[in-house]
């Protein structure tokens, strides 16, 4: 005998929708006005104090003002409702969002690298670097200290949200903070009569930027492609699915990555002799104590259309 059940539990997605997005654009918010307080401050700083270091970072803080839009436009299509043409929502515009960001970071790492490599060439084929001023390096520790703070602020709250936009966002501030370091070493080498140090700092800064921005865009391809949850993640769903009472043993589980969220099929096997009502209490069982145990995995957990089916 076999109870068999297909449900689709109805979530207020709309309000996590509203909730996520709100949280993204108050983040996003932030990170404008941090970058264009900042960037005007280091362009002072870089033109007063004659450092083409401080003004190129100056530029890059720039630069991230359209990083940060492009989470903004990412997020609001990714929260749009589903309509006949899209009839699963739009939630995997903000992995495209996230592609696109991964690749603007891999671009200026690129960018901090070509610079860092000519002035190397520069430096070992008789070139003079010019010495910056204090200013400069002032400058350079209030970025350092700006930057690296916007980063976990970012960080955070793109974790609370599960967005991988706003993740990517996040290490576009950690770039700035890594430039702004090769900058503060830079500016002090060269003032302690080093001034290698700058372009060497940069190379190294590059290769930061480079694996962060792979890490990402690795990322959004595996949620672009319906990739399941780690082994790991499913073998604690099986243990706590056992744990439900009726449940005799898990038959079937496979997961997925939609977007931002993460969909769960489960069949379970139970006493073929209960009545359906019971049979569906189960089945009830096991989906709210996945939706609970899971909340802190990717996708936060098991949303959508959840598929039982159980078994003698």
């Amino acid at each position: 005998m076999e109870h068999t059940e297909n449900k689709t539990i109805i979530h207020d997605t709309e309000k996590t929708a509203s909730w996520e997005q709100q949280t993204a654009m108050k983040v996003s918010g932030i990170s404008i006005l941090v970058n264009l307080l900042l960037s005007v401050f280091k362009l002072i700083a870089g033109i007063v104090a004659h450092s083409g270091a401080m003004i190129s970072d100056a530029i890059h803080s720039a630069s991230d003002v359209g990083s940060t839009f492009i989470v903004i436009i990412g997020v609001r299509l990714s929260t749009k409702k589903s309509d006949k043409e899209h009839q699963y929502g739009h939630e995997r515009m903000e992995c495209v969002s996230s592609i696109v960001l991964a690749g603007m970071l891999l671009v200026t790492g690129l960018g901090i690298g070509i610079t860092g490599a000519r002035d190397i060439v520069k430096s070992t084929s008789g070139g003079t670097i010019a010495i910056p001023g204090t200013l400069a390096l002032i400058a350079a520790v209030v970025s350092i200290v700006v930057k690296e703070w916007m980063f976990w602020y970012t960080r955070g709250a793109a974790k609370k949200i599960n967005s991988g936009a706003l993740m990517a966002d996040a290490w576009h501030h950690r770039s700035d903070a890594l430039s702004s370091i090769g900058a503060f070493v830079g500016i002090l080498g060269a003032r302690l009569g080093y001034p290698i140090l700058d372009p060497i700092a940069s190379i190294v800064i590059c290769v930061m930027i480079a694996k962060a921005s792979i890490d990402i865009f690795r990322d959004a391809i595996d949620k672009m492609v319906d990739h399941s949850c780690d082994a790991k993640t499913e073998e604690s769903m099986k243990r706590e699915i056992l744990k439900v009472p009726g449940v005799r043993r898990v038959d079937l589980l496979k997961t997925r990555l939609f977007g931002s969220k993460m969909y769960v099929d489960i069949e379970i096997a139970a006493d073929g002799n209960i009545s359906l009502f019971d049979a569906h209490d189960i089945a009830e069982n096991v989906h709210h104590t996945i939706e609970n145990k899971f909340k802190d995995t990717p996708g936060r957990g098991a949303t959508g259309c959840f598929e039982g089916s159980i078994n003698n």
